[in-house]
């Protein structure tokens, strides 16, 4: 099974680089961003989409569902939940530790193991499907976890494993 995993398009908190808990819509970037992919989504066959139920990645599935595919919702899709980071600058914190597999450090948000360990179970479940192809609308976050489920932890260094906004990257579940 072939997967497209897409990263939502802009929020304004991405803009202001702040850590986000808010069910923002897209702004008039992240609409621009959705609609120039949706010419490389066309050329593309996917027999569903997955999203994660927040605002922005149900707005861009929408935007780039070429082939008017039906939108699932799927919870374990949700972006790491920050906390009591929820509203601040990103640099607030230390990033390379926020995102490191392997740190102690909790920072009043979801642990890394746990955001990877609720994917990884999106995903196992998904190999047992009998789709030809997906695409997965999602977060940064979210991307970090399936470069960890394809690559494996490596270093435990996540923090630039992740995608932009609107960038499309292509995983192959093996042949069972």
């Amino acid at each position: 099974m072939k997967i497209y995993l897409v990263r939502h398009g802009e929020v304004d908190d991405n803009l202001l680089r702040l850590y986000n808990l808010v069910d923002d819509s897209l702004n008039e970037t992240g609409i621009r961003q959705a609609d120039e992919l949706k010419s490389k989504v066309e050329n593309l066959n996917y027999d569903i989409i997955i999203s994660s139920p927040l605002l922005r990645t149900i707005q861009t599935a929408s935007l780039i569902n070429a082939k008017k595919k039906k939108i699932m919702l799927d919870s374990r899709l949700r972006e790491r939940e920050p906390g009591s980071l929820s509203g601040k600058p990103l640099d607030s914190v230390d990033r390379e530790d926020y995102w490191d597999y392997f740190s102690k450090n909790q920072y009043g948000a979801e642990s890394v193991p746990s955001l990877f360990l609720r994917v990884y179970s999106f995903l196992d479940e998904l190999r047992s499907k009998s789709y030809n192809s997906v695409l997965i609308v999602a977060h940064s976050g979210v991307s970090k976890a399936f470069h960890g489920y394809f690559y494996g932890l490596q270093d435990g260094k996540f923090l630039y494993r992740g995608l932009k906004n609107c960038e499309i990257i292509e995983y192959q579940f093996p042949q069972k």
